[in-house]
C-alpha cells in the first residue's frame, strides 16, 4: 500500500511538473517584455570593446545581464528586418523584402505578427517611438497592419492592474543625420576608421559623430531603465535591446557585410541569466520573438522561423541567412550566410557596382563622396578600391576570425573550396525553401520609389543649398567645410 502510494504521489508530482514547466511563466507572476530598438547601430559600445565612446548605460545594462556577438539581422535596412523580427519569419518568406513599398503585402495565411499572441494572451502590448511614449506609433513594416489592432497603446503604465506587458520602444538614434554630444564630444584625431575606408579628416569626424550619436542613444535607454525601475517593474521585465540593422555607413547599411547585418544583442533577465554573460552564439533577429514568447509561456507557432535561442536544449542554430532587395531606388539581389567563423555572399547582378546610385546615401554619407573623388585621382588603396569597381563578384567568401573586416574574399582559394561548397549548399537550399519573394518587384513599385527619392534627393540637396547636379568634387569641398572646422 505505501509503495502504492509513493508510486501515485510520483506519478502526480511528474504530471504537475510536464503540465505547470511547460513554460518559463509556470505559476509565478508572467514577466513583462521590454524590446528597446535602436535605428542603424553596430556593436559600437563601450561594453563591445569600443574605448572612445561613452555608454554607461548599455555598459551597465550588459554587466546586469547578457551581452551577445552574434545577433544577425535578416534585413540591411530597415522595413524588410522590421518585418522579420516583428514576425520571426525571414523577409523573403513573406515577400516583404523591398524596403517601403508603395502597396504593401498581405501577409501569408496563418502568420500575424507575434503581438496577437502576447494580445490573446493577456499581455498588455504597447509601441511607441521615443521615450516619453506617447505616440505615434513606430513600425516600419512591409506588410499590411493597422497599428490600433496589433497595439493597445502607446505605454505600459496604461495597461490593467496585474496585467504583464509586451512593449517595444524604438529609438531613432544612431540614424542620420548624426547628432552632437555637446557633453561628451569624441576627437576626431582619436578615432580609428575601419581599414575599407580611407584615413582622412571627413571619415574621422564623420565616424566621431556616429560615436557621439550612439552616447545619446545611451542616454535614452537610461531614461527608459530609470522609469522601469521608477514603476517598481525592473526585477520582472526581461529587457532586449538590439538595433533593426548595423551601422549607417557606405560599406554598412544596405549590404550584407557584418557592418551592415550585425547589431548588438544585450538582454537583462534578473535571477534567469546570470550578470555578466558573454555569448557568441549565433542568433538571428527573427529568433527574437520565439524567444520572447517562450519567456512569456506562450507556445509558438509551427511555422515560425525563428528558434528560442535561450531554451538550453535547444540545438544552437548553424547558419544564420541575410538578403538585401531593392534599397530607396536602387535595384539589387544579394544573399548571405554567416556561420560564427564564415560568411559566404552571393551577388546575384555581379555587372553592377556595389555603390550604383543611392540618393539617400548620396546626399546624406560623406565618405561616398570622399571615396568617390579619391578613386578617381588613384588615391584609395587596392582594398579600398574593390568597393568602388565597376563590377563585383558572383561569389564572396570571407574567414571572419581572420579578415574580420571581410576584405579577402576566399571564393576562388583553393585552400576553402570544400567550406564554399558547404555553404554555397547551404545557400541553394535556402532559396528554394525560404526565399519566397516575388522577382522581379512590380515595375509600379519600382517607378514609385524612384521618382519618390528623385524628389527627396532635390530637396535634401537644396536644403543643403546645392545644386542637385553638383560635382563630386564641389560637393567633397562642402562637406570638409561642414565637418572640419
Amino acid at each position: 500500500m505505501k509503495k502504492n502510494f509513493i508510486l501515485l504521489v510520483t506519478l502526480i508530482s511528474v504530471f504537475a511538473s510536464n503540465v505547470f514547466g511547460q513554460n518559463r511563466a509556470g505559476a509565478q507572476k508572467r514577466p513583462n517584455i521590454l524590446w528597446i530598438v535602436a535605428n542603424d547601430i553596430s556593436p559600437d559600445l563601450g561594453c563591445y570593446g569600443n574605448k572612445l565612446v561613452h555608454t554607461p548605460n548599455l555598459d551597465r545594462l550588459a554587466g546586469e545581464g547578457a551581452l551577445y556577438k552574434n545577433l544577425i539581422t535578416v534585413g540591411a535596412v530597415c522595413s524588410p528586418s522590421r518585418s522579420s523580427f516583428i514576425t520571426g519569419m525571414y523577409s523573403v518568406s513573406i515577400n516583404c523584402q523591398n524596403q517601403f513599398p508603395k502597396n504593401k503585402t498581405n501577409l501569408p495565411a496563418g502568420i500575424v505578427p507575434v503581438t496577437d499572441y502576447f494580445k490573446k494572451a493577456g499581455y498588455y502590448v504597447a509601441n511607441t517611438g521615443g521615450t516619453k511614449m506617447t505616440g505615434p506609433y513606430y513600425t516600419g513594416y512591409n506588410f499590411v497592419h493597422d497599428g490600433k489592432d496589433m497595439y493597445d497603446g502607446f505605454d505600459w503604465r496604461g495597461r490593467g492592474k496585474d496585467q504583464p506587458f509586451f512593449a517595444q520602444v524604438h529609438l531613432t538614434y544612431s540614424h542620420r543625420p548624426f547628432k552632437n554630444d555637446a557633453s561628451r564630444p569624441i576627437d576626431p584625431d582619436k578615432v580609428i576608421v575601419p581599414p575599407y575606408y580611407p584615413n582622412h579628416p571627413v571619415s574621422r569626424k564623420d565616424w566621431a559623430l556616429y560615436l557621439e550619436t550612439i552616447q545619446l542613444l545611451d542616454q535614452q535607454v537610461g531614461e527608459i531603465l530609470d522609469r522601469l525601475k521608477q514603476d517598481g517593474l525592473a526585477e520582472n521585465t526581461v529587457v532586449f535591446f538590439f538595433g533593426d540593422h548595423g551601422q549607417p555607413h557606405v560599406r554598412g547599411k544596405q549590404f550584407l557585410y557584418d557592418g551592415g547585418i550585425n547589431t548588438p544583442l544585450i538582454i537583462r533577465w534578473p535571477g534567469s541569466i546570470k550578470p555578466g554573460t558573454k555569448s557568441d552564439r549565433l542568433i538571428s533577429n527573427i529568433d527574437l520573438s520565439a524567444t520572447s514568447m517562450q519567456i512569456a509561456g506562450i507556445k509558438t507557432p509551427a511555422y515560425l522561423q525563428g528558434i528560442d535561442f535561450l531554451d538550453k536544449n535547444a540545438r544552437p542554430r548553424a547558419y544564420a541567412f541575410a538578403a538585401r532587395d531593392r534599397c530607396d531606388e536602387t535595384l539589387d539581389r544579394i544573399r548571405a550566410v554567416r556561420t560564427k567563423d564564415f560568411k559566404y555572399i552571393r551577388n546575384f547582378f555581379p555587372d553592377r557596382p556595389y555603390t550604383q546610385f543611392n540618393a539617400y546615401k548620396k546626399y546624406d554619407y560623406p565618405v561616398l563622396t570622399l571615396m568617390q573623388v579619391m578613386n578617381k585621382k588613384g588615391g584609395l588603396n587596392a582594398d579600398q578600391a574593390k568597393f568602388m569597381a565597376a563590377t563585383r563578384p558572383a561569389e564572396e567568401l570571407y574567414d571572419l576570425k581572420k579578415d574580420p573586416f571581410e576584405m579577402h574574399n576566399l571564393a576562388n582559394d583553393k585552400a576553402y573550396q570544400t567550406k564554399l561548397k558547404e555553404l554555397r549548399s547551404q545557400m541553394d537550399n535556402w532559396l528554394a525553401t525560404a526565399d519566397k519573394g516575388t522577382y522581379p518587384e512590380d515595375p509600379e513599385e519600382v517607378s514609385y520609389a524612384q521618382e519618390l527619392m528623385k524628389t527627396k534627393f532635390k530637396a535634401e540637396m537644396e536644403k543643403k543649398g546645392l545644386d542637385p547636379a553638383i560635382s563630386d568634387e564641389d560637393y567633397l569641398d562642402y562637406w570638409q567645410r561642414k565637418l572640419i572646422k
